[in-house]
């Protein structure tokens, strides 16, 4: 009884920590800010989200006719449709693959975590922290949920146009129960109840069972055996929530902390760096022997260093990989998008593919003064970081093309374009690790969506933009369904042009 009553006074004294904690933190905001000044905010924001809205909507509308007046094989960038891929198989694969990064970023970000100063004021006190993590997790739980229901409606009355009206809602209710089933089991690794191996196999499976039920289901009984699992999971995890280790509840409020910042000073950079500080670094041993070669001068050696260091930092071959799978699943898949939507997936994956190719670059970038003590020209060392990148991407962009040329998408010549187009969506890489921090003293521009700042999203779109510039002619050629002459000169003048202006213009310091 002892016991048990001082639990019950730590739990209390806890709960009225945070209470008076969270209570001043909300008297101190609503200090600074004036009602005039809420009222503007919530106009602003209402009517930017009502047009959004709106053209969302539209957008929709229109891109569910165009499929559903779609011929199988008719508007499509390929001709020889070798392989047939039904509908339900493509949509329930992408429906996994979103639920896959829903718990992978649960992972990385904590769904149990404490900010900087919560860790100084409340890990240190010797009293129950599940008050102090638990409505932050619930929080967390309750915006994934409704996010995802609310994303994938949408994406349902594309996707399923023969479905009725009242069968997307039951599919979109699956879906957001399985991103709660994608949250909670990233709980349950961080409380360490299943070993990572076992825990990462146990959340595949039945995320792959909730994205078959989403796509293929879409009834109530699915929809109440997904919520009874997220109930019953989120029942096991809510008393355990204070077993959290404190180093652990740190490590996901630093990430999360850092990633948020990151995402409201629009910087994809830091953003990038936020998320990619939890992974695992590569073997040191990788390219030992070829590290280990004496140099001829100090541009091989810089050569030799970033080749290695590219070898060792980069992500996995699997996500490249899978994002050529998927431009060809869109290609292959019977009644599938038209042929607008599938140049826009190659586009996306390319500039994808080719964000994380820039590990290198990102890196350096955090540290200029360094480039600038080496014996080398400025050009010769950004000519150095490029190199990697642009013949990562060249080869990257030759597969793919040599797959579409498989398929009857343009001729063998296409090859040679997607391989040069490489080169400089790689030259993309380097400018968007090198992009100035957004200007916040330019003032926003007003817009029928609200205040849009112009300033920042130019210096977001750094680097982006030459990677699509260097996709253009590419682009071209699969709508043409060949490579004219001029198309491979274009390509070719593109890409070098592209690679000479990021290698011969300095970056602008902020």
């Amino acid at each position: 009884m002892p016991v048990l009553e001082n639990a019950r006074q730590g739990r209390q004294l806890a709960t009225d920590i945070v209470r008076f904690t969270r209570r001043s933190a909300r008297r101190y905001q609503r200090s600074r800010i004036s009602w005039g000044t809420r009222f503007v905010d919530a106009y602003s924001w209402g009517l930017g989200i009502a047009v959004s809205l709106t053209i969302a909507a539209s957008f929709v509308l229109a891109l569910r006719n165009e499929i559903a007046l779609r011929a199988s094989s008719a508007g499509s960038i390929i001709q020889e449709q070798w392989l047939v891929l039904p509908e339900p198989v493509l949509w329930t694969s992408v429906t996994f693959a979103v639920l896959l990064v829903i718990s992978n970023l649960a992972r990385k970000l904590g769904p149990m975590t404490v900010n900087g100063a919560e860790a100084t004021w409340w890990l240190t006190l010797p009293v129950d922290r599940r008050p102090m993590v638990l409505p932050t997790f619930l929080r967390k739980l309750a915006i994934t949920t409704a996010g995802a229901a609310v994303f994938y409606l949408p994406f349902s009355l594309v996707t399923a146009v023969g479905r009725a009206p009242v069968e997307h809602v039951p599919a979109a209710l699956t879906f957001g129960a399985g991103a709660a089933l994608a949250v909670v089991l990233a709980a349950v690794q961080q409380l360490g109840l299943l070993e990572s191996r076992l825990g990462k196999a146990i959340t595949t499976a039945i995320l792959l069972g909730c994205s078959l039920l989403t796509a293929l289901w879409p009834s109530p009984l699915p929809t109440a055996v997904a919520i009874a699992a997220a109930v019953g999971l989120v029942a096991l995890v809510v008393p355990r929530v204070g077993m959290v280790r404190g180093d652990e509840l740190v490590r996901g409020g630093a990430v999360a902390g850092h990633a948020g910042a990151s995402l409201f000073m629009m910087d994809t950079n830091e953003v990038l760096r936020a998320l990619g500080g939890s992974q695992k670094r590569l073997d040191g041993g990788k390219a030992a022997r070829f590290y280990a070669r004496p140099a001829h001068g100090p541009l091989t050696a810089l050569i030799r260093a970033d080749v290695v260091a590219f070898l060792r930092l980069n992500p996995p071959i699997l996500p490249p990989v899978l994002w050529i799978a998927a431009c060809i699943a869109i290609l292959l898949v019977d009644g599938g998008l038209p042929e607008f939507a599938q140049l826009a997936v190659i586009m996306i994956a390319g500039c994808a593919t080719s964000s994380g190719m820039g590990t290198v670059s990102r890196k350096t970038a955090l540290v200029p003064e360094l480039d600038a003590l080496l014996p080398i020209h400025p050009a010769l060392v950004r000519g150095s970081r490029t190199l990697m990148p642009c013949a990562a991407m060249a080869l990257w962009m030759t597969l793919l093309s040599g797959l579409l040329v498989l398929l009857g998408a343009a001729n063998p010549a296409l090859m040679g374009v997607g391989a040069l187009a490489g080169v400089g969506m790689g030259a993309g890489t380097l400018r968007a690790a090198t992009r100035t921090a957004p200007d916040w003293s330019a003032p926003p521009v007003e817009t029928p969506f609200g205040p849009v700042p112009r300033a920042q999203l130019g210096s977001l779109m750094r680097g982006l933009d030459v990677t699509i510039l260097a996709m253009v002619p590419l682009m071209v050629a699969l709508y043409l369904g060949y490579v004219p002459w001029s198309v491979v000169a274009v390509q070719a003048v593109f890409s070098a042009g592209i690679f000479l202006v990021v290698v011969l213009t300095r970056p602008k310091r902020g």
